[in-house]
């Protein structure tokens, strides 16, 4: 993204290059067909659980001034408004825990306040809205978004483990409240009587863990040894919901004297019964407020504004991450600018604003790569069976599967045609066709097996279109007239699946991967490098790495800790932001440049691509293959962050790139490139020219090895 502080120019510039593409964001939807409907349908779910669950937290601490009824509403609308008129339609909108957490610290502020109170308090916070979406706007205008990229990885992944960790607490505090009485019900109903109170709380536990772990194995459905492919595929997309699905209707399996209240369910007014639309009208009220809360909420406003613009752009950064090889243009300014309008709007009818949210964003764009890896898998299969009928050799079998590729990608009118194109063949498909008596003979299924190696051809790309994000923001609207249904989930599922979320969120945060690194023992390192790792793992001394997690987990403890304090918890935006000079001033005096570039490199501070002597690094990236066939992209290669993750088996991996019809060598692409730093422990030199592991990637001298070295003294056993 250019950085521009011109006032409008970056908002003119992101309108310009998505308008350019907004036709073709409805037709490639439109394209895709039915199978549309299974990363909608899984966002869907990833989106309208955690709002409701926001809600039931809502309903709790505001004495039910907010509901179910008003996180889903907002979700709705601003979800749709962007769909429909935003920048980035990869983008995903909703109430998240921060804005709750916002919410209830101005709540406490407000209901001892006499000349506020419950009865004012939509009012104050539609005021404290009207201020936010000022600030949005100046920060749109005046082109804040360029600096998105100073939000390095330490500021990204921080925030990401902190909402992580909130979501886990609000698990373990409803699962708590479980064993509690209500309060606000009467203690001397038969539900709330000890007996029955205990075994209210041991049957949540039961019902949040069977959700927990039902939805963490369902996930990983493809991997299955048993049942058919459409069917764990099937599991795969849609088991996360079908799992609240299961886990709600075996709270009904208790019959006979157990008293109705057990287990508790989601409690929320319908939207048409008395007193629930209130809300909607509080314009009204706000020219009641007083002049000095008025003036005052611009003190909160300034940290939901600050919240909004970091949430919001790490939000949408994460979803268009360079690994996921996006080709329509971002729209950071633009969509921070609308952000702006929807805040007015939510503040102006009573509901919390929704934002862009972590992780469901980056999930969106997963999703979609999974969606465009099917269909083009199935167009390169239908083409492989073809040239297979025709006894084409193995070499005019690419050049049609290559042909075919390129029909699929539709280049806008602005763009350079697609240079990607399909990955080489594997050395075992080549050693197999070198072994026959002539490479033009025709080819079968016993040298490629296309049903279990088409995938291995085929790059990281994303199903760009508008159409999903619409359909379910629609999908969470129909929630609201579905409330009487939605009441029937038991709130422990919904524990259960606030759990889940935190632990799905943390795969891939390179934080939470070095944490675990710390508690990994000292003679058991080196299996780290026989699993994909990041590049830092090899070319980072242990020590160094140890400082900086520390570093990082006690910024993140001071973090969370400050959402404890009563009122100083709106201030924990300011700690993100504060990162941003930290690490920029504070940090290269404690650590050497090219470790922070390896741990946290800023993309203004990347390195250019290294040399290697038999290959180049996009040769490399392109010869990582999908990640679990069909599976949500979790060993994805990252690469904009300044991390490579080695999906390349070191057993079999593709070729080094040659023709098409050019299999004269059919040496082992793994004799050739391999880690570095498993090269240096076996005492063999790297054959990257100036690469990483043994030489440095900036001076090429040699440096030893630290990993697997706590100290000098450390005994390895």
């Amino acid at each position: 993204m250019e950085e521009t502080f011109v006032p409008f120019r970056g908002i003119k510039n992101d309108l310009q290059g998505r308008l350019l593409c907004y036709k073709q964001d409805w037709t490639g939807g439109l394209r895709a067909g039915f199978r549309i409907l299974a990363p909608t349908t899984y966002i869907f779910f990833a989106s309208a659980i955690p709002v409701i669950s926001f809600g039931e937290q809502l309903e709790r601490n505001t004495d039910g001034v907010l509901t179910a009824v008003q996180t889903l509403a907002s979700t709705a609308l601003c979800g749709i408004i962007h769909s429909i008129i935003g920048g980035q339609p990869l983008l995903i909108l909703g109430v998240a825990e921060p804005t709750v957490l916002m919410y209830t610290f101005m709540f406490n502020f407000a209901k001892d306040r006499p000349d506020l109170g419950p009865k004012l308090f939509l009012a104050w916070t539609g005021w404290v809205c009207v201020w936010t979406a000022i600030l949005l706007f100046l920060l749109a205008i005046l082109g804040a978004s360029s600096i998105i990229n100073r939000f390095t990885r330490i500021a990204g992944e921080l925030f990401g483990l902190l909402i992580a960790m909130l979501f886990m607490q609000e698990a373990i505090k409803g699962l708590v409240d479980e064993f509690r009485i209500p309060g606000r019900e009467s203690p001397t109903l038969t539900e709330f009587q000890p007996s029955w109170r205990f075994a209210n709380g041991m049957f949540a536990l039961v019902l949040s863990f069977g959700l927990f772990l039902t939805a963490l194995r369902s996930r990983k459905a493809r991997s299955w040894r048993y049942g058919s492919g459409w069917l764990r595929g099937f599991i795969a997309d849609y088991g996360v919901p079908l799992m609240v699905l299961v886990w709600t209707a075996a709270s009904y399996i208790p019959a006979g004297s157990i008293p109705k209240g057990i287990p508790r369910r989601l409690f929320s007014p319908n939207p048409w019964s008395q007193g629930a639309y209130e809300n909607w009208t509080i314009v009204k009220d706000m020219v009641n407020v007083p002049v000095f809360y008025i003036i005052g909420a611009f003190i909160p406003a300034t940290m939901i504004a600050v919240l909004y613009y970091f949430d919001h752009s790490v939000a949408s950064q994460l979803a268009q991450q360079k690994e996921f090889n996006l080709r329509k243009p971002p729209s950071f300014h633009y969509d921070l600018l609308l952000l702006g309008f929807m805040v007015l709007v939510c503040g102006l009818i009573g509901i919390p604003p929704a934002n862009g949210v972590i992780p469901q964003s980056p999930m969106h764009t997963k999703c979609l790569a999974t969606l465009k890896h099917q269909l083009l898998r199935n167009r390169l299969v239908k083409t492989a069976r073809k040239c297979m009928r025709e006894n084409l050799s193995l070499g005019q079998m690419y050049e049609s599967m290559q042909e075919s590729y390129q029909h699929m990608q539709t280049p806008l009118v602005y763009q350079e045609p697609s240079a990607q194109g399909l990955k080489e063949w594997k050395d075992s498909t080549i050693q197999l066709a070198s072994s026959m008596e002539n490479m033009e003979s025709p080819v079968d299924e016993t040298v490629f097996d296309i049903e279990n190696e088409i995938d291995d051809l085929l790059p990281v790309e994303v199903k760009e279109q508008r159409l999903s994000n619409l359909l379910q923001a629609i999908m969470v609207g129909g929630c609201v007239a579905a409330m009487p249904l939605l009441k029937k989930i038991p709130t422990s599922v919904l524990w259960g699946y606030f759990a889940f979320m935190a632990v799905e969120s943390l795969p891939g945060n390179q934080f939470w991967e070095r944490i675990l690194l710390l508690f990994t023992a000292p003679s058991r390192r080196f299996k780290v490098l026989e699993d994909y790792h990041a590049t830092f793992v090899e070319t980072v001394p242990f020590k160094t790495i140890v400082m900086f997690t520390i570093f990082q987990t006690a910024y993140l403890l001071v973090c969370f800790g400050i959402t404890w304090v009563p009122m100083a918890g709106v201030l924990f935006p300011l700690m993100i932001m504060l990162l941003v000079p930290v690490r920029q001033y504070l940090l290269p005096k404690f650590f050497e440049g090219a470790h922070l570039q390896d741990l946290d490199a800023a993309e203004y501070e990347e390195a250019p691509a290294l040399s290697f002597n038999v290959t180049s690094e996009r040769e490399l990236s392109r010869r990582s293959s999908f990640a679990e066939r069909g599976e949500i992209l979790d060993g994805i290669i990252t690469r904009g962050r300044g991390e490579i993750r080695r999906t390349c088996s070191l057993k079999m991996t593709n070729s080094p790139s040659m023709p098409s019809k050019d299999f004269k060598s059919t040496k082992s692409f793994s004799d050739m490139v391999y880690s570095p730093r498993i090269t240096e422990l076996r005492g063999i030199q790297s054959p990257r020219f100036g690469g990483r592991g043994p030489f440095s990637p900036r001076t090429a001298e040699p440096r030893q090895s630290n990993l697997g070295k706590s100290d000098q003294n450390s005994d390895i056993n």
